[in-house]
């Protein structure tokens, strides 16, 4: 028999009331409170009843989630963490890949025409995004770093992120530093704009021969990054800042392959801290922040804003910290 309001709150040892805020959103609860309400809600394996939630306030329980590449396991990850927070709120997740401002303004017509209630978005580069456009927009919040002064937004500070972990492999002794994963994006130019910032804090002036471009951030692309900075940089660097951990993967592959060692001769760090680099072999340090706090802040925002489209624009800057593993060895982190 399929499992109601009632029961889920009778085992959290809550009000119906309570249940129903933490499954909407509309209404902030403790974090105690939600755990608890949650717990009963996968424990009883709760349905929402969209259909009936639907005739009564006019929306489609959906909301739709693109980002630019989900053939990674950064992508899968987040994916995996949306999808996790959207079930207790009684949301189902439309998973889009979009890389242009084509498949970003379809899915903002399907908000407009009320196909999904909202969208959550990661745009790879502000000039080639659909939110751009003058208008109202439906409810939507961007994640990741390109930034719209028009639209909630949750991300992690890149800049910071890099500035700390370069700072740290400087403190370590390592002085020649290259960074690998330079593309026209959005978050490439704010890790590059990090990894200059702490070069020059260190009195360092940045060689553009050690900051090599990629057509794109995988581990293919991160083994033939590093296989020509090898055959170019005299000397080689000390260390290399991959700009993510896939990146990274592949450069280290390379590096072995021509019997550099790692971390002895090059330290190499990565961005994301995927599952991958933690049992890859040295382990990969990383700069590491949880999926599941910028899920729930954009999901947060996203209700805020069904609720108050005409609110005021919030920004969530999730946190992040640099994890030393054997691809770098020890860091000092302050």
């Amino acid at each position: 028999m399929r499992a109601t309001v009632k029961d889920v709150a009778r085992l959290a040892g809550v009000s119906p009331k309570t249940v129903s805020n933490v499954i909407t959103g509309t209404v902030p609860v403790s974090e105690a409170t939600r755990t608890r309400v949650e717990q009963a809600l996968a424990e009883l394996d709760y349905v929402p009843n969209l259909a009936a939630r639907g005739l009564r306030n006019g929306r489609t329980g959906v909301i739709a989630l693109a980002l630019p590449d989900l053939s990674t396991t950064f992508s899968a990850t987040m994916v995996q963490a949306f999808v996790r927070a959207a079930k207790p709120r009684g949301w189902n997740v439309l998973v889009e890949e979009t890389t242009d401002a084509e498949g970003e303004a379809m899915l903002l017509t399907r908000a407009r025409e009320h196909q999904v209630d909202g969208l959550v978005l990661n745009p790879v580069l502000l000039e080639s995004s659909a939110v751009r456009q003058t208008g109202p927009l439906p409810p939507v919040v961007l994640i990741g770093e390109v930034d719209q002064p028009a639209v909630d937004h949750v991300w992690v500070d890149n800049p910071a992120a890099v500035r700390t972990l370069v700072r740290a492999l400087l403190r370590s002794g390592r002085r020649r530093v290259a960074v690998l994963g330079v593309m026209n994006t959005a978050s490439s130019q704010l890790r590059l704009a990090g990894y200059h910032q702490a070069l020059r804090e260190a009195g360092l002036a940045p060689d553009p021969c050690l900051e090599v471009a990629t057509d794109a951030w995988s581990i293919e692309f991160g083994h033939i990054a590093m296989a020509g900075l090898l055959r170019s940089a005299h000397p080689l660097p000390d260390a290399v800042v991959c700009f993510t951990d896939s990146l990274a993967i592949g450069a280290v592959g390379a590096l072995l392959r021509a019997g550099v060692r790692v971390p002895e001769d090059v330290a190499v760090a990565g961005y994301d801290d995927i599952e991958e680099g933690r049992y890859a072999s040295p382990s990969l340090s990383t700069i590491s922040f949880d999926r599941r706090e910028v899920a729930e802040a954009a999901l947060d925002l996203l209700t805020h804003r069904i609720g108050d489209p005409a609110a005021p624009v919030r920004v969530r800057t999730v946190g992040h910290r640099v994890v030393a593993r054997e691809s770098t060895g020890p860091l000092e982190l302050r």
